[in-house]
């Protein structure tokens, strides 16, 4: 029997990129969007696109005060947003929070 042909040492090795540590994923920024006029709906997933995380929470608030839950997100429109636009925010450590109204309502 003969034995097997062996690979020789001196063949290049692949190569592979790695990961990003998750200490740089959490240090991350990105340039705050103008979300205001926008479906809600339309203005989170706009955020989750800028921030490369599809799972980034944002908050909204009634801006009328008359405490409505934001059940289904494309029924509401962005009125402010507490974040300016055009400012560079820590993906980590931001919470960003609409104002928001019913589509076919006047913002306040």
């Amino acid at each position: 029997p003969t034995a097997p042909a062996s690979r020789s040492s001196t063949a290049p090795r692949p190569t592979t990129s790695a990961a990003p540590s998750s200490s740089t994923v959490e240090g991350a920024t990105f340039t705050m969007p103008d979300e205001v006029g926008k479906g809600l709906q339309a203005a989170q997933d706009d955020i989750q696109r800028v921030s490369h995380d599809p799972v980034f929470y944002t908050s909204s608030t009634d801006a009328t005060g008359r405490g409505r839950h934001q059940v289904f997100d494309r029924d509401w429109k962005v009125c402010s947003q507490n974040v300016a636009a055009g400012t560079q925010v820590q993906r980590k450590t931001v919470l960003i929070k609409f104002s928001v109204v019913k589509v076919g309502e006047s913002c306040p």
